[in-house]
């Protein structure tokens, strides 16, 4: 994972609506990791992990079995797609 300074958690949540977009055209080819869907979007994965995870929480995505790397992938889901 990169290692950048991460903006105020608060400002990171506040703009989990606006980045769902994003992050679903990144998953529209199959699942990625949060690295993979930060490279894709151009965030840092510390940020990314926020959002993911309130989409997850929403039932947008699914986390699939990890990779060797212990990173798991994520999926658009049927309420996602």
């Amino acid at each position: 994972m990169s290692r950048h300074t991460l903006r105020d958690p608060r400002e990171v949540i506040r703009e989990e609506m606006t980045m769902h977009a994003a992050i679903e055209a990144a998953l529209v080819d199959g699942p990625l990791t949060v690295p993979q869907i930060a490279e894709a979007i151009g965030h840092p994965a510390e940020e990314v992990v926020y959002w993911v995870m309130g989409m997850r929480r929403d039932g947008d995505r699914v986390e699939l079995p990890d990779d060797d790397e212990g990173w798991f992938p994520y999926a658009l889901t049927s309420n996602g797609a």
